[in-house]
């Protein structure tokens, strides 16, 4: 294709002059100039409810809090491991906030910019079709080590999963065995009990909030059906006369109608557009869909990168096997089907941005691939071949190998996603034109960088480049704080005269505090131990 077919534009601004020989634009560049002070904030107590509370995922981020907030350690054959927050953008991801008074940058951790929930003083119920309690499940999931096991077999024995609803209908066949724990009654006793449950637990732990997350099995897609649920009208009256309606979007409904936020972290499209009605209408968070852990995750670096180089992806073909039971549940097609969909849109707004490589309508071969492996078990291998055309007739082949620990790179999503949200909730703001406070759309589409396909509200574009995906997080977290969006310009430092007023431009942002003696700093000039706890001196506060 040729550059030429690229459209022409022209910038419309009062800071921009075109000329002849040169455009001459006018331009603010800011950036934020760090100290050191303390704070303290306030959080609320909060509770996360887990559908398919004892399967790989659950019982893992359940072992996960309990794990950090023991500080357990335990033998492995190479060397003795801590527990840690790994894999979470939250408690092990840093931003950069800015630069210090010799112009170097200061990193501190995500959890610092606002005040979050800490994950260890999470509090956990909450469903599953299978008896077993969070020790037994644990032990059958076989993602831990043994040691590790041993040491939290108490902690976990005394959880037990509340029953949950079974539909045959929607998981696999081999599913049956396990469901030995069962709701009862027609679909709108178990919207009651559903509903009951996260009361019961509210009010039994004292909290102050509560989040549903789905983390139970994959289910076939649900047909939309104008008068079923294209409303939420209709939706409510499926439910009451007992019409086809999935689990998945039954625990969405009594979430919504209690007031709680709900997560779907698999593929289905659990939140039909009578469920996305009513969260609009009750003002309750929902988010969704299908954890993005590794495979996809690579992808949606790797596809950027190639397409943002001005390399043409042609061909994407992935392939993976797993032997645990959401591998089992996969088998099935019209279960493998839900997760087909969500793997492959992935790099369709990567495509759609760059028409100097696409013609309207062109796309990548995108073919995915999952098979059952009983041995392997929660290890999931996936394999994954791009090619993409070069310059001049010529092709460019890449191909990876990525051995995924499924649960345990789950688990930490999972704690984002619980953490991120309750944050939400307590943003608000407003704007010259509309000056009356309000907080973001229901549809929280913020979470994009958690989910494989992320549901945004209606006319939105969906985007699911993971980079720009973090920087809206980021970004929209230093508008909080009265901070510029990050850049990553850098100007004073590339200029041939540099400007010592561009070092004390900005806000004044305090990321440490120093009311007791300071941590010693490691040289991204963050604090706390190497697992990713903070310090229990004083909290990680920043203030401006």
């Amino acid at each position: 294709m040729e550059a030429a077919t690229a459209a022409e534009f022209v910038v419309e601004s009062p800071d921009v002059v075109y000329g002849p020989e040169a455009i001459e634009a006018q331009y603010e560049y800011r950036t934020t100039h760090v100290s050191r002070e303390g704070g303290i904030l306030k959080v609320p107590r909060l509770g996360v409810m887990l559908v398919g509370w004892g399967g790989n995922n659950g019982s893992t981020l359940t072992a996960a809090v309990l794990a950090n907030r023991l500080r357990l350690s335990w033998p492995t054959r190479t060397g003795r491991k801590e527990a840690n927050y790994y894999g979470s953008l939250t408690q092990a991801g840093t931003v950069s906030l800015g630069l210090d008074a010799e112009g170097q940058e200061v990193h501190v951790p995500f959890r610092a910019l606002l005040p979050m929930v800490a994950p260890d003083n999470l509090v956990f119920d909450g469903w599953d079709i299978s008896s077993l309690n969070l020790a037994q499940a644990m032990r059958r999931a076989q993602v831990l080590d043994w040691g590790l096991q041993e040491q939290l077999w108490p902690h976990m024995e005394v959880l037990h999963p509340r029953p949950s609803v079974y539909m045959p209908e929607f998981i696999a066949a081999n599913q049956g065995a396990r469901a030995d724990n069962l709701i009862p009654g027609t679909r709108a006793q178990q919207l009651d009990q559903i509903r009951k449950d996260i009361r019961d637990f509210r009010s039994s732990k004292g909290l102050d909030k509560v989040i549903v997350l789905w983390t139970a099995n994959t289910e076939r897609f649900c047909d939309v059906v104008p008068g079923r649920n294209d409303t939420a009208e209709n939706l409510l009256r499926t439910i009451e006369v007992g019409e086809e309606v999935s689990p998945s979007t039954l625990f969405a409904v009594a979430s919504i109608l209690e007031g709680c936020a709900f997560l779907n972290g698999s593929p289905q499209n659990t939140l039909v557009p009578g469920a996305l009605e009513l969260a609009w209408q009750h003002r309750v968070f929902v988010g969704g869909d299908d954890f993005k852990t590794g495979q996809t995750k690579v992808k949606s670096v790797l596809v950027d990168f190639l397409i943002g180089s001005g390399l043409k992806t042609m061909s994407i073909v992935s392939y993976n096997h797993l032997g645990n039971n959401d591998g089992q549940n996969l088998s099935a097609p019209s279960q493998f089907r839900s997760k087909e969909v969500s793997k492959s849109s992935v790099v369709d707004d990567m495509v759609l941005s760059n028409p100097v490589l696409y013609a309207p309508g062109e796309e990548p071969d995108h073919c995915v691939v999952i098979k059952y492996v009983p041995y392997v078990g929660d290890s999931k291998r996936a394999l994954d071949e791009y090619t993409s055309e070069l310059m001049l007739g010529g092709t460019n082949t890449l191909v990876l190998h990525n051995t995924c620990e499924d649960s345990l790179l789950a688990a930490p999503i999972m704690l984002d996603l619980v953490l991120l949200t309750e944050l939400c909730q307590r943003v608000s703001f407003h704007t010259d034109a509309d000056p009356e406070p309000q907080g973001f759309h229901p549809v929280l589409a913020l979470l994009g960088f958690l989910f494989k396909a992320p549901l945004v509200p209606p006319g939105s574009p969906v985007v699911n480049a993971l980079f720009r995906q973090r920087s809206c997080i980021e970004n929209i977290l230093r508008a909080c704080l009265g901070l510029p969006p990050q850049n990553h310009m850098l100007l004073e430092h590339k200029m041939e005269r540099p400007d010592p007023a561009l070092k004390s431009m900005g806000p004044t942002a305090c990321p440490m505090p120093c009311k007791k003696p300071p941590v010693p700093a490691a040289s991204t000039g963050c604090t706390g131990d190497a697992n990713g706890h903070p310090q229990d001196e004083a909290p990680h506060t920043p203030t401006t």
